[in-house]
């Protein structure tokens, strides 16, 4: 069994959430704790009610909400509803909610037997249950005592048997029609926004985009950027939206701009150990080697960072967004330094390229082929290789000595250098007059 809590600001957003998939028919309410009436007889009013009008008990806590998940095997399909609901009250016991007013739903949209509990950690006494590190306090030695008493598949041991793994939705692209827009769109913004570092709505698109999901403000007079709000849309495999686009507050854990704004400070802290590894990678790819900006891209690739490219209208390009996949982390190629930046890159990439070409220039007059109108044509036989002419040992001496010639330095010397040697001669002949 695998536990998941997360804590938030509104009842109502974890409320919705299940009784909407209770709508959807994909999900089922099939137990509840310390309410005055049976679950037959509640109407959704009361399960709301409820729950509101415990956390108003405490108006000073902001995060008066839990939402947990207990996840079973996929081998365990032969759970019961009545033998989830003993296990949802004995959890709950565990973890210090048993007095706390809680619903228990059963979903139906994953391919692993799961519940949801929802609750509210505000207590009749007008105290709040501390939900710091409740996961590892409470929750890891309630799930190993369930596990154990019911005889469920332990957490730890799943890898072991590769027949009880419980596997995580995978993440792939949304393609529009194939899967329900809402649903395929949530599935991604529930990876990204949890997992991923950005600091910028360009950083979260950078990494959206490559799932084809695009968060959109509209133009600067639109309606919705006016009202600083925010809707979701999927992209085509041209890259442009498609389909009707979906309210940020639509959504679950309700992504608006305002949200997304919170989280663009707690990630600028979180992401800055990991600029070193994309700046490691750069140098060692770009000094070791000479390659063109699409090669560069591939090559960082390989290492698990995406190499975004920013163009204009008409192809030239001014930006560069890192994405690295291993530490989850988005950077602007200016927020790693100028040398990172689009346009430090691109002459990083076109030096090398010129380097090259310059070479090539400067060996190109040394094989030239005589203008001279007699020399012999191409098509003159060639000479026996045996027989060494004293033209041939004249020119390459010449050219040995040309390669081993020792340059003049002199227009080298700082004119500071060569004053200090004057002023030194003027005063040892003042000295030698003084004699």
């Amino acid at each position: 069994m695998v536990a998941i809590i997360k804590t938030g600001h509104s009842i109502h957003r974890i409320f919705n959430y299940n009784e909407n998939k209770v709508k959807d028919g994909v999900a089922q309410c099939i137990g509840e704790g310390n309410y005055p009436v049976d679950l037959e007889n509640l109407t959704l009013p009361m399960k709301l009610n409820r729950l509101l009008k415990q956390a108003e008990l405490n108006e000073n806590c902001k995060r008066n909400s839990v939402h947990i998940s207990l996840n079973f095997a996929p081998s365990e399909t032969n759970l019961s509803k009545e033998k989830m609901t003993d296990i949802a009250h004995e959890y709950m016991e565990r973890i210090g909610f048993g007095s706390q007013p809680y619903l228990v739903y059963q979903h139906y949209d994953a391919g692993h037997p799961h519940i949801h509990i929802i609750t509210t950690n505000i207590q009749n006494n007008t105290s709040r249950i501390d939900l710091h590190h409740l996961g590892i306090r409470k929750s890891e030695p309630a799930r190993k005592a369930i596990e154990e008493k019911y005889g469920l598949v332990i957490a730890e041991g799943r890898n072991n048997n590769q027949n009880n793994k419980l596997e995580p939705i995978p993440l792939g692209k949304v393609n529009y029609g194939k899967i329900q827009s809402k649903k395929a769109i949530a599935n991604v913004l529930n990876q990204i926004l949890t997992n991923y570092n950005f600091t910028s709505l360009k950083e979260l698109n950078a990494v959206l985009n490559q799932y084809n999901v695009l968060a959109d403000r509209g133009s600067e007079n639109s309606r919705v950027f006016k009202a600083n709000g925010m809707v979701y849309r999927i992209l085509d495999q041209a890259g442009n939206p498609t389909g009707v686009p979906i309210k940020a507050s639509d959504f679950y854990n309700r992504p608006t701009m305002k949200f997304l704004e919170e989280i663009f400070q707690e990630n600028a802290k979180k992401r800055t150990p990991f600029k070193s590894r994309i700046k490691n990678a750069t140098d060692k790819i770009l000094t070791n080697s000479g390659v063109s900006i699409d090669e560069f891209i591939k090559l960082m690739s390989k290492q698990g960072i995406a190499v975004l490219k920013r163009t204009s209208e008409d192809g030239r390009l001014y930006g560069i967004t890192y994405v690295d996949h291993t530490s989850k982390c988005v950077f602007n190629g200016s927020d790693l330094g100028k040398n990172y930046s689009a346009k430090a890159i691109l002459e990083r990439c076109t030096a090398k390229d010129n380097r090259a070409t310059e070479q090539i220039c400067k060996k190109e007059p040394e094989t030239e082929i005589p203008t001279d109108r007699n020399a012999a044509p191409l098509t003159q036989p060639v000479p026996d290789t045996n027989a060494v002419s004293d033209t041939s040992i004249t020119e390459d001496k010449g050219l040995i000595d040309t390669l081993f010639e020792i340059e003049n330095a002199s227009d080298f010397i700082p004119n500071q250098l060569r004053r200090k040697k004057k002023r030194r001669k003027r005063r040892r002949r003042d000295n030698n007059n003084n004699f």
